[in-house]
């Protein structure tokens, strides 16, 4: 077929060519199946060439488009899926004649009350006698296939209305909007930035103003809020510690390490610079060694106090911020999480004696030499413990910090800052038992129980093996101490024993020690 001849269309009852009969989909519903087709006919009436517009009466298919044809190839009719003429038409249906067909051809295919009487004998209804003979048009080819009447079938149901678009949703648009106004505005951000630094321009800055105010739920804002509340201790030996505002009137808690500095006697005072920038003297009001806290003051009553938490609802995971000034470095924060509770650390003095013993949090926040005395906070930047120890592994020396930081929790380190406030110094907490050695696991022999004390009045004896304090297993007796100074005098605690191979368990009042 040469390069603009119109196809052959198919009509509602023309035939089928026979490679679209069997490829063709099946249908279901008011469409007719395949099994109700009829036989395939010949291909449909000649035309002509050259004709490039569409003869008036073939019906393209609406549900299959036909590609254009190739050189030398006859494409085949759709099957079905053509729209119908429209409403109120069934019944009315006019054959259509095609005005390119010879004199005396036949009509186009109708359905069969519209249809033309058929040929007569050896007539054959689609020979033209001026055409080439071709295996499609010689009547005497094998390829012609005689056909029966198309039977009428229902009119298909029409195509469903295209539902209309939907907007979008306003969620989505306020999004699209939100994140494009961010990308533009980090992009003139960089843009402002680059032409400041290459010294191109005014030297103003491009792109969106820089954000002043945070979330306070941020980490940013919490470090916003409490920061004025953190002040860097310079003590006497040139050094400097850490310590934090805990009421509106001046007070500021610390470690006694931090006080006696080189030496082994707290100052009389001491400089305290703020993170504003601003220095003034800080009056020492006193320090306790064994528990490792002191207690500052500084004039005014109008001062930025922290909150502190219940250092007992601490749980191992829960993120945390260390802030002081390590190695000089002030106003420094650092962000982890709680690695554990009530680990029993002991430190030393300047002389290298054990001072204090506590059940300590440890964390994995970044601590550092100048960050004892400061805060360690939870996320929200209340206080839960007063950063005091690293570990260290280094063989001499001090060490930096390896991920092993220890804070004395803030319950702890509360009452002793209300009794050295109130009394100028802070009580111990026992439970009246000199404590002897112990196998490894197994628990802590209480070696000489004191008359009268805790211990003795609980029905403890000597020899007696402690195994669990207060509801945690003890195995060394450096974790029974710290557990046992970490609670109040009057504190009532739970503990269990061996004795003769027996568990036993009794009532402890703990008490504060007389000397």
């Amino acid at each position: 077929m040469t390069s603009g001849t119109q196809p052959p269309q198919a009509d509602p009852g023309n035939p089928q060519h026979p490679e679209a009969a069997s490829n063709a989909p099946q249908a279901d519903g008011p469409n007719e199946a395949a099994s109700q087709r009829p036989e395939m006919q010949s291909p449909a009436p000649y035309e002509p060439a050259g004709s490039g517009t569409q003869q008036p009466g073939h019906y393209e298919s609406a549900a299959y488009q036909r590609a254009a044809p190739q050189p030398g190839y006859q494409p085949a009719a759709p099957q079905s899926g053509y729209e119908h003429a429209g409403p109120g038409t069934q019944g009315a249906y006019q054959p259509p004649q095609d005005p390119a067909a010879p004199p005396g051809a036949p009509a186009m295919s109708a359905p069969a009350q519209h249809r033309q009487a058929a040929p007569q004998a050896g007539q054959s209804a689609w020979w033209h006698p001026a055409a080439a003979s071709d295996p499609w048009r010689d009547p005497g080819s094998r390829a012609v296939i005689e056909t029966r009447p198309v039977p009428h079938a229902p009119a298909p149901e029409p195509l469903p209305a295209r539902a209309p678009r939907a907007k979008p949703a306003l969620g989505i648009v306020i999004a699209v909007s939100a994140v494009t106004a961010l990308i533009a505005g980090t992009l003139g951000a960089a843009i402002g930035i680059w032409a400041t630094r290459s010294g191109s321009g005014t030297g103003s800055l491009l792109g969106a103003e820089p954000q002043t105010e945070r979330d306070v739920t941020s980490v940013a804002g919490v470090v916003e809020q409490i920061m004025p509340s953190v002040v860097t201790v310079l003590t006497a030996d040139g050094g400097n510690g850490s310590g934090f505002i805990v009421s509106d009137d001046g007070y500021v808690m610390t470690n006694h390490h931090v006080v006696v500095g080189g030496g082994t006697e707290p100052a009389a005072s001491l400089q305290v610079l703020f993170s504003d920038g601003n220095v003034t003297t800080a009056e020492v009001i006193g320090s306790d060694p064994d528990s490792d806290v002191a207690v500052l003051r500084i004039e005014g009553d109008q001062h930025p106090a922290m909150v502190l938490a219940d250092s007992d609802q601490v749980a191992v995971g829960d993120p945390v911020l260390a802030v002081g000034a390590p190695l000089g470095l002030s106003s420094t924060v650092t962000e982890g999480i709680v690695s554990a509770i009530d680990r029993p650390v002991l430190t030393q003095n300047n002389n290298g004696e054990v001072e204090s013993v506590m059940a300590a949090i440890q964390t994995d926040a970044a601590i550092n030499p100048g960050n004892s005395g400061g805060p360690l906070t939870d996320i929200a930047g209340q206080v839960i413990g007063i950063n005091t120890a690293i570990a260290s592994t280094a063989a001499e020396g001090e060490a930096g910090n390896i991920g092993i930081g220890f804070a004395i929790p803030i319950n702890q380190a509360k009452r002793i800052a209300d009794e050295i406030i109130a009394t100028g110094s802070a009580s111990h907490t026992v439970l009246g038992a000199e404590l002897g050695e112990s196998e490894l696991g197994v628990g802590v022999t209480l070696s000489k129980v004191v008359a009268g004390s805790p211990a003795a009045d609980a029905g403890l004896q000597d020899g007696d093996v402690v195994t669990s304090f207060n509801g945690n297993m003890v195995a060394e007796n450096t974790e029974l101490i710290a557990l046992i100074r970490k609670l109040a005098p009057g504190t009532v605690v739970t503990v269990v024993y061996e004795r003769d191979g027996e568990e036993h368990s009794a009532q402890v009042t703990l008490e504060a020690a007389t000397d």
